[in-house]
């Protein structure tokens, strides 16, 4: 933790340490399998909503931690570090409660902290099969019915849908109006007509569910519409805006993994009478990793700081993220390369690193994206 413990505050060191010693001693050994059984990660989800670690964002005065978007990120790559795949379960239950901070009524927030302090669960039902990047082009509908939205449509690749006790969701009125007509619901997902599709079989990330989810005839209230119609694009570009500072996070907190176990392995192994950590091209691509990942960490560090001055440069944001993500699959795959066939081997822990550091560089904006934003913004300042 050495080069970890610079500009915190004696609260912000002691919160990481905690979430580092829980990743340690219950998350790295229990999700070491390739496939981990539903009740142990089940039971990881309790612990970490014990400590308080998956309503940390919500405001004091709903029963929160009052925690800030720099918090969540130490606890984000400290989680990650344990297993990306359960970060992302605990990572998804503040994702899921942006929107409502963002335009939502303090009713709605009761409604979702009263679950969330409860050990409760969200997810965030953007994309779909015809509609990632492009989030626009979704074609969930919903129409009015009295007291009443009514939703019809498929979500797709949804983070930890099949557990989630509430959703937000995005449906359009007017498919024609792509955009602009676009709202966002607060959906139990207890509501009859809400079924759970296909689970992805993933090449990562296993320990993290995936879902379709189907919308036949989904009555929701019409006191759970978030904001106003037709404003649901916006909620969902800006409740990302608020996520995306640390969406990088976890990333970094996979490859600090992928990195420790490659050191130490170069200490231990022998090649031509000598560690092969005494050998430049090793000690060099350490050094090279070390190095990425503390540019990636304190680039996340500064947009999130940031963000929690009110400062909420999208263009920042879109960098970190694809700057952190890209850091890490890069420092996955050279630990793969020093551990050399050990390496590639599911006897050691750094293959499943390499398989988990995939999806940082896709979800949330897919990298390519996150370049667009920060490439269509330099240019529109030229102008």
């Amino acid at each position: 933790m050495r080069d970890n413990r610079y500009l915190l505050t004696t609260a912000e060191q002691d919160l990481r340490l905690m979430v580092r010693d829980f990743a340690d001693k219950e998350i790295i050994p229990k999700t070491a399998a390739l496939d981990v059984e539903k009740e142990v990660m089940n039971d990881l989800f309790r612990q970490a909503y014990e400590m308080g670690l998956t309503y940390l964002t919500l405001p004091e005065k709903y029963g929160g931690l009052g925690g800030t978007i720099f918090q969540n990120t130490l606890v984000k790559e400290e989680l990650a570090r344990g297993d990306a795949g359960f970060s992302g379960n605990v990572a998804v239950c503040y994702m899921a409660s942006v929107p409502v901070k963002v335009a939502g009524t303090p009713e709605q927030m009761k409604w979702i902290a009263d679950r969330l302090t409860s050990g409760g669960r969200g997810c965030f039902a953007l994309t779909e099969a015809d509609a990632g990047s492009d989030a626009s082009s979704l074609t969930t509908r919903y129409t009015r019915e009295g007291e009443y939205f009514v939703l019809n449509g498929r979500k797709s690749f949804i983070t930890a849908a099949e557990d989630a006790d509430f959703g937000i969701f995005f449906a359009s009125h007017d498919l024609s109006l792509r955009a602009k007509g676009i709202s966002a619901f607060l959906v139990d997902m207890k509501t009859p007509g809400i079924s759970i599709g296909k689970h992805e079989d993933k090449m990562g990330f296993r320990t993290s569910s995936t879902n379709d989810v189907v919308l036949e005839d989904v009555k929701v209230p019409v006191a759970n519409l978030i904001g106003a119609e037709g404003k649901g694009f916006g909620i969902a570009m800006t409740s990302l805006g608020y996520t995306r500072p640390s969406s990088g996070a976890g990333a970094i907190g996979n490859a600090q993994y992928a990195l420790e176990c490659a050191v130490e392995y170069a200490k231990v192994r022998k090649t031509f009478g000598k560690p092969i950590c005494k050998n430049q091209g090793v000690s060099f691509m350490l050094a090279d990793m070390f190095t990425r990942l503390n540019a990636a960490r304190q680039f996340t560090w500064y947009v999130c700081k940031c963000a929690d001055e009110g400062i909420r440069d999208g263009r920042l944001a879109s960098a970190a993220k694809y700057f952190a993500s890209d850091a890490g699959m890069k420092v996955c795959e050279d630990a793969v390369q020093i551990m050399g066939g050990n390496g590639y081997s599911r006897d050691y822990p750094v293959e499943k690193r390499f398989r988990d550091a995939k999806l940082y560089q896709i979800f949330e904006g897919a990298n390519q994206i996150q370049r667009m934003i920060v490439g269509n913004d330099l240019c529109a300042e030229d102008k």
